[in-house]
C-alpha cells in the first residue's frame, strides 16, 4: 500500500484531470475542480442517527423514540452525486487513493473528535479479493485530519457472510448474528466506527452494541454516505 507521501505525489501529478467532470484541475486543485467541489451535497441531518431534515437538528423524532445505540453521526452527504460515484470508483473500481482526500473531507466536518477510530472491518477472503479495505484508508485518512488514533485491527471479522446492500433489513441483522469479535484488550471511552456508507445502520449497531459491552462509553459514526430508506 502507497504511504501517505505517495498518494500526495499521485494527487499533485502535472496536467491532472478532475475525477468527475474530467475537465483539466487549475494549479491549486486536487482531484476534483472547485465547480465539482460546490456540488458535494450537504443538506441537513439528524446529528444522532444521521437522517436527511428540514434543518439541522441534535435529534429527530425517531430518535426521541428509538434512539440508536451511538451517540453522533457524521457524513458528507447522501448516497447520491457525486459521492455515490466516488464511492463506486473506490470501493469497486479499485481506486484506494480517493480515500484520502475523501477522509479528509470527512475529517474536515467532525466538531468533536474522537481519540480513536475504528474501521469497519472486512472478512479476509473479501479483503484478498478486494486487496484493500475501503474503511481502513477513510479511517487513517481521517484519523490524520483530526489528530485521532487510528486502530484498525480493533475488530475482526469471524464469519464472510453475504454482502449487505444485496440483504432487506431484517436479513442485515440476522446477517450479522455473531460475525464480529472485539480484538483490542483495552480501548478509549470515546471511539469512532468509520464506514463508507450507512443504509440501514445494522452492522454500525451491531459494532457499536460490541464496543459498549467490551466498555466503551460513548460510539460515535463517521461514513461518506448516508443512503436514506426506500419510500
Amino acid at each position: 500500500m502507497l504511504s501517505p507521501f505517495s498518494l500526495r505525489s499521485i494527487f499533485q501529478w502535472p496536467n491532472q484531470h478532475c475525477q468527475l467532470c474530467h475537465l483539466p484541475l487549475c494549479r491549486h486543485e486536487q482531484l476534483w475542480c472547485r465547480h465539482c467541489l460546490d456540488r458535494f451535497p450537504q443538506p441537513p441531518y439528524c446529528a444522532r442517527c444521521g437522517a436527511t431534515t428540514l434543518q439541522p437538528s441534535s435529534q429527530c423524532g425517531h430518535c426521541l423514540s428509538k434512539p440508536p445505540p451511538w451517540q453522533q453521526f457524521y457524513r458528507l452527504g447522501e448516497y447520491d452525486f457525486p459521492l455515490r460515484q466516488l464511492v463506486h470508483q473506490l470501493k469497486f473500481g479499485g481506486k484506494f487513493w480517493l480515500a484520502e482526500p475523501l477522509g479528509h473531507l470527512l475529517g474536515r466536518h467532525i466538531t468533536h473528535p474522537a481519540p480513536a477510530v475504528i474501521p469497519v472491518p472486512l472478512h479476509p477472503l473479501r479483503r484478498l479479493s478486494r486487496s484493500f479495505n475501503q474503511s481502513t484508508l477513510l479511517a487513517r485518512a481521517v484519523a490524520r485530519e483530526t489528530g485521532s488514533l487510528c486502530l484498525h485491527n480493533a475488530i475482526g471479522r469471524t464469519r464472510h457472510t453475504p454482502a449487505q446492500r444485496q440483504l432487506s433489513k431484517s436479513e442485515r441483522k440476522k446477517n450479522l448474528n455473531q460475525a464480529f469479535i472485539l480484538k483490542a484488550k483495552q480501548l478509549p471511552e470515546h471511539v469512532a466506527i468509520v464506514d463508507d456508507v450507512v443504509t440501514t445502520g445494522s452492522t454500525v449497531a451491531e459494532l457499536t452494541r460490541l464496543l459498549l459491552r467490551g466498555g466503551v462509553r460513548q460510539v460515535d459514526i463517521y461514513c461518506l454516505c448516508y443512503t436514506p430508506p426506500r419510500k
